[in-house]
């Protein structure tokens, strides 16, 4: 093999991350941060990296100077060292500060905290020129406090994971410049948000539903199959970030056909940054303006309760916590019975399903949509809300 394309595959191998969290001291935190490690895995293999170790430390709260104590600082630094890692990547959110000491400690390895992980995600993902931008403007806003540690990776770094600046371009040498192209974003997307409106408004006849939940809950798979669409269905996070609206044509119980709207958005994740949450509102209008959310939760994961919960406070945040809600419990098929100390299930999917209508304010339907099971039902329950919005029987119940 020649030695350019020898060095083509070496510089194209995946980066190697390791993963780093702080359990506070309280009970059960510690499994909650294994769980938050999951899903941080599960990012950075989205973002095209290898996970190669990962370290959990207990404390009272975050070091405020490396977020780690210094004895776990010294045991990972051994550690990337011996296995020549490429990052280091930190559950939270690290302050300026943090970030130029951690960089300081691990020298030439890049230091990625949750929040620029996930932002490096929506910049590979983004497609549209809408989205480009609005991600662009969430990425000036998280590095505007952060422009000395910018300065310092452009001078010594190579690309790669974290590296990939807004709209592929090299930060702005000062803080005018970066203020200059968040205001200009801004203007850009206030008029695409303009032509939105105006679109919107001309569907104001029809019912309007709007899908959510969390990332990779099968929100688009959902879509296609209501709507014959064919919209990009990926078994990874953050698979769909543009809002798309098809027409849904079902017949009702009288054999006439309804006419509605339906719309894919994009789905919410723990410790989502804000900056993105701001940026997105004008996409997640068509969340606000819907008549009917499906909130779709994946029965297959361990974790839906919990994820269920990121779901609701992400719409109390943009200021849709009391649309009229339908509970599509997708992935049945995936579901998994937790069972007791003796290997004997305690709860079947029947139980499963049961214990949700009843616990629960909201309608709720149990489908499978990749193996088309109960997709009847679901249409059955889309419609009979829709009917009782139009008579104006149901009540907003807030999440």
């Amino acid at each position: 093999m020649r030695r350019n394309q020898t060095q083509f595959i070496r510089d194209h191998e995946p980066e190697k991350a390791v993963l780093v969290a702080v359990a506070l001291k309280q009970p059960g935190q510690e499994y909650s941060a294994s769980e938050y490690l999951d899903e941080l895995e599960m990012l950075v293999h989205t973002a095209g990296a290898n996970t190669i170790g990962r370290f959990i430390q207990k404390l009272d709260k975050p070091a405020p100077k490396t977020y780690i104590g210094s004895g776990k600082l010294e045991e990972i630094r051994d550690f990337v060292a011996l296995h020549k890692a490429d990052m280091v990547v930190f559950d939270d959110e690290l302050s300026p500060a943090q970030i130029r000491n951690l960089e300081s400690e691990f020298k030439e390895v890049k230091i990625l905290d949750r929040s620029s992980l996930i932002l490096h995600i929506f910049a590979q993902n983004a497609q549209t020129a809408q989205a480009k931008w609005q991600v662009a403007l969430a990425q000036n806003h998280y590095l505007l406090p952060r422009l000395t540690r910018m300065w310092t990776h452009l001078s010594k770094q190579k690309g790669g994971i974290g590296m990939r600046g807004p709209g592929e371009q090299e930060i702005e040498t000062d803080r005018r410049g970066l203020r200059n192209q968040i205001n200009i974003l801004k203007e850009r997307l206030k008029s695409v948000e303009g032509q939105a409106a105006v679109q919107r408004k001309g569907r104001e006849s029809k019912p309007r539903i709007a899908l959510v939940g969390y990332t990779n809950v099968g929100k688009s798979t959902i879509m296609n199959l209501l709507t014959k669409a064919d919209i990009l269905a990926e078994n990874k996070l953050f698979a769909t970030l543009d809002t798309t609206v098809r027409k849904w044509s079902p017949l009702n119980e009288h054999g006439q056909i309804e006419e509605c709207l339906i719309s894919d958005t994009v789905g919410f994740i723990r410790k989502l940054p804000h900056e993105l949450i701001e940026s997105f509102k004008s996409t997640l209008s068509e969340v606000l303006e819907a008549d009917l959310l499906l909130h779709v939760v994946d029965a297959g994961s361990p974790h839906f309760e919990a994820q269920m919960d990121v779901v609701k406070d992400t719409l109390k945040e943009i200021g849709a916590g009391e649309k009229p809600v339908l509970l599509v419990f997708n992935k049945i098929d995936a579901y998994v019975a937790p069972k007791d100390d003796f290997g004997i299930e305690t709860m079947s999917l029947e139980d499963f399903e049961k214990s949700w209508m009843a616990k629960e304010h909201h309608p709720a339907v149990f489908i499978s949509a990749a193996k088309k099971q109960n997709t009847n039902q679901l249409q059955e329950a889309i419609l009979k809300q829709i009917h009782k919005i139009k008579k104006g029987i149901t009540k907003p119940v807030p999440y």
